[in-house]
């Protein structure tokens, strides 16, 4: 469980490293990539165990049997979030995104409405109009220092016209938790207006020491006959590579619903994917804990160091490890604070307004990474910003 060793990818086919100058305009082996949601961090003991126990044995063909690895998810979902279900209701993924998109086609008709509440990942805006489907924004409110939802605000935009609603759950990129209230008010919406609820919990198992996350299904379980849940353990246990998302359908008719979108496809889930997910969710509860206490930490000193910039604040945070950054208060354009952090300061980030419009003069910064290269990047941004001080 070594997080403060430095790992670089650079030259081994990792989007974190090798991608940063396509993908950002960040050069060299210099740089620090604070942008994709992977972790610097080598995966767990016990999935490297797995992988080598599987390469050992050879065997390169179609993954089979996929129960046990439901199996574990299941059990996984009971012990460490007092959520219960038959693992027949988990379905296998290639990936989170493609899970919301299987969920798009199944739930909607070209022209039809999806809401999101902004600002919120950007892989989700992006999909909803490439499906050709209309993206419905809900800006949240800020209140207090944090993200709320505006339910009576979304009431009054729609036009009948919406299908499914989408919750980040753990919220991303604000990194709250929601509370079992606000849930089940998001889920009341949903039955009064019918409309079928993602719930995304791919960040569900990175919430800090002292933090509960609390399942969508949990917190509402009346409706479980329009709830699907998506989720991984790729965020948690940095195995995003195995391209293993799931989904978790309670309902009888709706997953028969998803089977059959499912099987329009064809394909069996990645054999290497399904084989970390189950070793991830059998053994890996020691060092995802000790992961936790570690990005906590990291973000205790991020937001210290952020914070005495002048014009820069953070907001709080009870999970994952994307940190949203507020530069608004310095008053350069947008253009100029990506200038000085990616051009100056070599850090790759997530540009603010590909979340949303709600997003300009934020930036959103991926925190788990080493303590030392963390360090650096605040020292990179103090250097950036010197002119403020």
């Amino acid at each position: 469980m070594d997080f403060d060793t430095p790992v670089s990818g650079f030259g081994r086919h990792t989007q974190r490293w090798d991608d940063m100058d396509p993908l950002r305009g960040v050069a060299g082996t210099d740089a620090l990539p604070m942008f994709v949601a992977d972790m610097e961090f080598r995966a767990a003991p016990c999935i490297l165990d797995a992988l080598r126990n599987e390469i050992e044995f050879g065997y390169m063909g179609y993954f089979g049997n996929p129960a046990p690895v439901a199996e574990a998810v299941s059990h996984w979902m009971e012990t460490r979030h007092g959520w219960s279900f038959s693992p027949d209701c988990v379905q296998f993924t290639h990936g989170v995104v493609q899970g919301f998109a299987r969920v798009i086609e199944m739930a909607t008709e070209p022209g039809d409405g999806v809401i999101l509440f902004t600002p919120v990942y950007h892989s989700f805006r992006k999909k909803i109009p490439a499906k050709g489907r209309t993206l419905v924004e809900s800006p949240m409110v800020l209140r207090d220092g944090r993200y709320e939802m505006d339910l009576e605000g979304l009431a009054e935009v729609l036009t009948g016209r919406e299908k499914v609603l989408t919750l980040i759950s753990p919220h991303n990129p604000g990194g709250r938790i929601w509370s079992a209230d606000e849930l089940r008010a998001v889920a009341d919406f949903c039955v009064a207006h019918d409309l079928i609820l993602i719930s995304d919990e791919i960040h569900m198992d990175l919430t800090f020491p002292g933090a509960k996350h609390i399942p969508t299904s949990v917190a509402a379980p009346h409706v479980k006959d329009r709830l699907i849940t998506i989720t991984a353990a790729s965020k948690a246990f940095n195995i995003a590579g195995g391209e293993t998302g799931l989904a978790i359908i309670e309902d009888a008719a709706l997953l028969e619903r998803f089977k059959a979108a499912q099987k329009a496809y064809g394909g069996t889930p990645n054999r290497f994917g399904m084989i970390m997910t189950k070793a991830a969710f059998t053994d890996g509860a020691d060092w995802l804990d000790a992961a936790q206490a570690y990005i906590a930490e990291n973000f205790r000193i991020w937001r210290e160091r952020m914070n005495a910039l002048p014009g820069v604040s953070v907001m709080d945070m009870q999970a994952t490890y994307l940190t949203w950054v507020d530069f608004s208060g310095t008053g350069m354009s947008h253009d100029e604070l990506l200038r000085r952090i990616q051009q100056d300061a070599k850090i790759a980030v997530s540009p603010g307004p590909d979340f949303g419009p709600d997003g300009e003069g934020y930036q959103r910064f991926n925190i788990a990474m080493s303590r030392g290269n963390l360090t650096r990047a605040a020292d990179r941004l103090d250097a950036a910003f010197a002119d403020l001080q």
